[in-house]
């Protein structure tokens, strides 16, 4: 459920297309183009990319490996331990029965969604070194994630007023 919620929530739709919008004017893909057209197929791209690595990550890996992978707010203490905790969670994760291990899900997880990703991008963009790099970006995007989880409680409460 959580990996539904994360692919078709609105707030994914937005940065499903800042991700596009980047790579097009990055000219990431050269063969998407640039226009209308480009974008719509960076955004489909992206949109496919972020839904298959959120399943792979946030439902089959965690029942193959048998892992908690959901983020657990620290909630204390300054900026750089909160933020290196957030961080520290994209390799180590909680195992079903609490005890900390590798994260074998995002590891494993997003390496798996970046090979399917071969499936669906031009030949050109089917090469290890693609592959590899998509699979780094969605690790990294995965721990920008949760610092941003680790911190949005305080935004939301200091910044926009609410509890």
């Amino acid at each position: 459920m959580d990996a539904t919620e994360d692919s078709f929530d609105y707030s994914n739709w937005v940065f499903i297309g800042m991700l596009a919008g980047v790579g097009q004017a990055q000219n990431s893909t050269p063969e998407f183009h640039q226009g209308a057209v480009g974008y719509g197929r960076y955004y489909w791209h992206a949109f496919v990319d972020q839904a298959d690595e959120n399943y792979f990550v946030e439902s089959f890996m965690p029942i193959v490996f048998r892992q908690d992978t959901r983020y657990y707010t620290l909630g204390r203490g300054g900026f750089l331990h909160r933020a290196s905790y957030a961080f520290s969670r994209g390799f180590i994760t909680r195992s079903n029965s609490g005890r900390p291990e590798p994260n074998y899900s995002e590891i494993v997880g997003a390496g798996a969604s970046a090979g399917i990703s071969n499936l669906y991008y031009p030949n050109a963009e089917r090469t290890w070194t693609k592959t590899g790099q998509r699979w780094v970006t969605d690790v990294g995007l995965d721990l920008m994630t949760e610092v941003f989880k680790e911190f949005w409680p305080d935004v939301n409460h200091k910044v926009l007023r609410r509890k």
